[in-house]
């Protein structure tokens, strides 16, 4: 799959105790407009997930072209990674948004969870939606970043 190109989306949650996971996530699909609702792959042992599905609400919040780094650094597994970008968490917020990292954010509620392989994959129905208005998404593919081609 390293040479099909994909969005790059960092997956966010609250855990129980209210601290933040998030982890960076190329497997991202729409799955249907009505309800609208979308999936993400996560690997079974991620913190991230158990906080998905403790909470059953998550954040997806698709990068923009200039926010390689911050997608470089939500893989790295870096346990500081939160007090290293701005995020923001209003009282609606399925997860916390990175506020100067994402062109849109898709926050969700946990319809159903399904086991394959070493991975889960979760159903989100979208509850709402913030954009970022004249931002272009980042792509990954190749093994690379890179930015939507302008025109």
């Amino acid at each position: 799959m390293a040479e099909f190109p994909t969005g790059v989306a960092v997956l966010t949650a609250f855990g129980p105790d209210g601290r933040p996971h998030g982890m960076t996530c190329s497997s991202v699909c729409s799955v249907t407009l009505s309800p609208p609702t979308l999936l993400v792959c996560v690997w079974r042992g991620s913190p991230t997930l158990a906080a998905i599905v403790a909470g059953s609400r998550f954040a997806v919040n698709l990068l923009h072209d200039r926010a390689s780094q911050t997608a470089r650094l939500f893989a790295s597994g870096d346990p500081d990674r939160f007090s290293r970008v701005r995020w923001d968490a209003g009282p609606e917020a399925a997860g916390p948004h990175l506020a100067d990292d994402a062109l849109a954010v898709a926050h969700c509620a946990v319809a159903r969870t399904e086991p394959v392989g070493d991975h889960v994959v979760v159903f989100g129905e979208v509850r709402r939606i913030v954009r970022e208005p004249g931002r272009d998404p980042l792509l990954y593919g190749q093994r690379r970043f890179a930015a939507w081609p302008a025109g």
